[in-house]
Formats: structure tokens, sequence, C-alpha cells
């Protein structure tokens, strides 16, 4: 009885055993099965990326998926590197936000001939046959900043252009239909510079060594939230902010403050949020290898391919509609926004 007893407890164990090594397994098959995808920054220097960033991660980890974020700081060699990195690590795709638009083609063809998607982020690269390129209007960005200007009145007057990047597809998206509202309205652009890998205080410099073009402009336009940071400082060093109309874009923090202060007439809010999350799902889909559908899809020229596009429609936002877009959204808080005049708090 005893030997019938043990042979018995014997016989369980190794079920035990079998069906616990069988569990281990699985969970190592469904370990080296995740989608794997490779996300390379061109900078944190400018505020919304680290949202972008957030939101993407934890859309596409539920979705299943693992991200790996590198930060090129602006330096085109490092993110070839990083896209090097990610073939080398046989990642499913590959999402860049680009430093230079026009310096990548050879290595999306690098990834595409390892079988890896490749999508280009908030930042169109040219002449390369990515498989998706994920964006706002930027063309209806550009035009928000102009109306807002008109709308203050600056028709027949002037306009300084302090705008980012020579080397971001964006500008001259923004910058084209913005100069078209420009021409529209008599008015006059004094100067147009960029600043080199969105490095705001270029501005500020540009502002010192040029005070007479500044003098002469009744507003600036700013490529994003963060020039405008520099910008209204010189401004106010000349007791000229509040006088002088600037728009910017990117509805960074400081700029919703500035504008119900009074030293920015408005800025342009991209739901980054929506991006994000529309990127991490079409990231999962193509290492799945379904096609990028919906209504949001439509075709784009970047020069020498017809690609998949997705683009998400910005907003305008002045002091008028601040708590309906930013504050209700809860883009912002509204204590945040308000902080320097907490009088004007609704």
């Amino acid at each position: 009885m005893k030997r019938v007893l043990v042979f018995i407890l014997c016989l369980a164990f190794m079920i035990t055993a079998c069906g616990n090594t069988d569990n281990q397994d699985t969970s190592d098959t469904e370990e080296e099965t995740k989608i794997q995808i490779g996300m390379s920054f061109d900078s944190f220097v400018i505020e919304r990326w680290q949202r972008d960033r957030d939101v993407f991660v934890s859309t596409a980890k539920e979705l299943g998926a693992e991200v790996n974020v590198q930060n090129a700081n602006g330096d085109l060699a490092e993110q070839k590197k990083h896209i090097d990195y990610f073939i080398q690590k046989g990642m499913d795709v590959i999402v860049i936000i680009c430093i230079d638009s026009a310096g990548l083609q050879s290595s999306v063809k690098k990834a595409q001939a390892e079988g890896i998607k490749v999508i280009a982020y908030d930042r169109l690269i040219y002449n390369a046959d990515i498989d998706l390129y994920i964006s706002f209007d930027n063309g209806a960005v550009g035009e928000m900043m102009a109306e807002a200007l008109v709308d203050n009145g600056l028709a027949g007057g002037s306009v300084l252009m302090l705008g980012g990047s020579p080397t971001d597809s964006n500008v001259p998206m923004v910058e084209g239909e913005f100069k078209k509202v420009m021409k529209r309205n008599n008015i006059e652009i004094l100067d147009s510079i960029h600043a080199d890998g969105w490095l705001a205080e270029a501005a500020a410099e540009y502002m010192y060594e040029n005070m007479d073009i500044v003098s002469a402009a009744d507003a600036i336009m700013c490529g994003n939230d963060n020039i405008a940071s520099q910008v209204v400082p010189v401004l106010a060093e000349k007791r000229m902010a509040g006088k002088v109309l600037v728009v910017g874009q990117d509805a960074d923090l400081e700029a919703c403050q500035r504008i119900v202060e009074g030293t920015q007439v408005m800025t342009v809010y991209k739901p980054v949020e929506k991006l994000a999350q529309r990127a991490a799902e079409c990231a999962v889909a193509l290492a799945r290898g379904e096609e990028i559908t919906g209504e949001d899809v439509t075709l784009l020229d970047n020069g020498n391919f017809l690609i998949p596009y997705v683009g998400l429609e910005p907003v305008s936002v002045t002091e008028e509609n601040m708590d309906e877009i930013i504050i209700n959204s809860g883009f912002h808080l509204k204590e945040d926004v308000y902080l320097n005049v907490p009088g004007k708090m609704p």
C-alpha cells in the first residue's frame, strides 16, 4: 500500500512539473512575439514632445507592444545611429520625429530592406517611400496664425517672421499659408529668419541685434510658443509687450498664460494626445500587416512617392475660447493658466 501511495505522489509531481514547464514556454513565446517599436525623437527641447512620447508609449503598451524611445538631441548623425540600432534589434516598426526632413532617405531604405515599417511622425521625410506620415494640417496652422493677426487689426501693417528650423518640413508649410494671408491683406513682411534646431534663443539674439526692425513691426509671427517665450521678454524690456501682436503654436502652458495676460494674441492648439494615440494604433496595425484605413487617411506627394497620410485638424486658441479648448479638454489646468492673473479666472 505504501508503494502504491509513493507511486501516485511521484506521478502527480511529474504531471505538475510538466504543466509548469508548458506555462513557462508559453509565457516566453508571448514575450518573444510581442510587437517591438523603435521611436526616435529629434529632441525634447519643444515642450509638447514629452506629452507625445508618454501618450504614444502608453497606448502602444495597451495594444500589446513595447516601445524603445531614443533622443537624438538635435543631432542628425545620432538619429541615423538610432535607426541603425533599431534595425539591428529587429524592430517591427520605426517611428521617426526627424531632425532633417531631407536627411534620412537612405536610413528609411535600409530599414525597409529588412522588412521594417517606417512612420514619419509630425514631420514629413522627403523623397522616401515611408509607410505612413501622420501630422497636423500645417498649412491650416499658418493660416490660423495669420488670420488671428488680421482679426486684431494688422491689415495694411507690418510683420516680422521668426520661424523654426529650416530643416523641418512643417516650417515651409506653415509659412507658405501665412504669407498668402499677409499678401491678401497688404501686410508687409519686414524680415524672415529661422532658428536652427528650433533653438528659441536665436530669436532673442536677432531681436537685440535688429531692434530697428523690431521697433517697426506691428506684429511678430513666432514659429512656435517656445520662440515666443524668448520674444515677449525682449518686448517687455523695451516696453512693447502687449503693443506688438505676437502669435505662436503648440499651446504651451506659458503661451496660454501670456494670452490671458495680454502679451500674446493667440496660439494653435494641436491635440497631441489624439495624434499620439492614432500613431500608436497605426504602428501596431502596420506591425500586424494590416492596411491603414479610415476617413482621415489620404495620399500625399512627398517628392518621389505618394504615401499614406493621416492629418489631424489644429484649433486656434485666443483668450475668448481658452477655457473651452484648453481648460475643458484637460490640456492645462485652469489654476495654472490663470496663475499670474487670478482675477481673470472665470
